[in-house]
């Protein structure tokens, strides 16, 4: 069994260097990160020794919408973490992705229990499609990405959403921000309404007000970002809150497109801290989950599932990553 002595070996790295990359600390690049992550599933390396049990337990992973394959993409880190904590209890994981609205064509439990599965994960469902009201029901221990359901044998894991929000706005409104505005997600995502609720709770804590016309609901992507920057801007935004670092990209390229200078005219700030927040011009302050460590925390509160510990939800602590793209308003 690999070690990361091995790994360390194998790219000619520090142990140290490997160590960081596994962990998913911010000090080791993208590039560097993917290429130890890679090594380590190819090799087979587990963070902990675990050989009891004859027969491999069986997990599905189920995707909606959701890239995971490359590193840039949300849910690759998730992924390799709950990979690599899977092969430490030596989990036989099966992934299978689905295009929208596919899921109508699955009896969830029926499929689980004829494929011989223990557990699911399910990773970029909304809260109004059919595996997510399957799971209300469910007899099979299952993890939820970000969406609650009350069923002692479904658990969600995911980040505090709204203290993410709230902490990019006490941050705007300590450089002397008033004039806030936030890009979100879907309405129907469960993502969307906590971190609306987070932009709310920090504009009250930190004594302003929510204009509504400053409140806007795109779908995460880049390609919606422009809809609405130029309203904001002639309703006198100073900053503006994004909800992903996608949609953040999107609000720079359209900052860029009207002439106006990030943060000197407007600040921006992201959610996520995907790769490409280091690398846009200029770098995204943004909120960091740690994805390595939520796909890491699946295995576990799974196993508690199964074991019967029955979990409702387990949320990671984000953090403010401060960048190029926050600053004080223009006096």
């Amino acid at each position: 069994m690999a070690t990361i002595k091995d790994i360390a070996n194998e790219l000619n790295l520090s142990v140290s260097t490997v160590s960081k990359g596994l962990s998913g600390a911010s000090d080791v690049s993208d590039k560097t990160r993917q290429l130890i992550l890679n090594t380590a599933l190819k090799m087979g390396y587990v963070p902990k020794q675990n050989r009891a049990g004859a027969d491999p337990t069986r997990i599905c992973v189920f995707i909606e919408n959701m890239g995971y394959e490359r590193i840039e993409q949300f849910g690759y880190d998730i992924i390799v973490g709950f990979k690599l904590e899977a092969a430490a209890k030596k989990w036989d994981v099966s992934i299978v992705p689905l295009a929208m609205n596919q899921e109508s064509e699955y009896n969830y439990d029926d499929y689980m229990t004829a494929n011989h599965y223990a557990a699911g994960f399910l990773l970029g469902f909304t809260l109004h499609n059919d595996f997510i009201a399957q799971m209300q029901k469910t007899k099979i221990p299952t993890v939820l990405l970000d969406n609650v359901v009350y069923n002692k044998n479904v658990a969600c894991v995911g980040v505090d959403n709204q203290q993410g929000i709230f902490h990019v706005v006490e941050h705007l409104a300590e450089l002397g921000h008033r004039n806030i505005a936030m890009l979100n997600g879907e309405t129907i995502s469960r993502v969307s309404q906590e971190r609306l609720d987070g932009f709310r709770l920090g504009m009250e804590k930190c004594g302003l007000t929510v204009r509504e016309e400053l409140v806007a609901h795109g779908d995460y992507m880049a390609d919606c970002a422009d809809k609405f920057v130029g309203y904001f801007i002639r309703e006198g935004a100073t900053a503006i809150v994004c909800a992903s670092d996608l949609l953040a990209h999107g609000v720079l390229r359209e900052l860029y497109r009207m002439g106006l200078r990030v943060p000197d005219d407007v600040s921006v700030a992201g959610f996520d801290d995907l790769p490409l927040a280091s690398y846009t011009t200029p770098s995204l302050t943004t909120i960091r989950q740690n994805r390595l460590a939520i796909g890491k925390n699946v295995c576990m509160v799974m196993e508690q599932i199964m074991n019967g510990n029955h979990v409702n939800r387990l949320l990671l602590m984000p953090e403010l990553v401060v960048r190029e793209s926050t600053g004080k308003p223009k006096a």
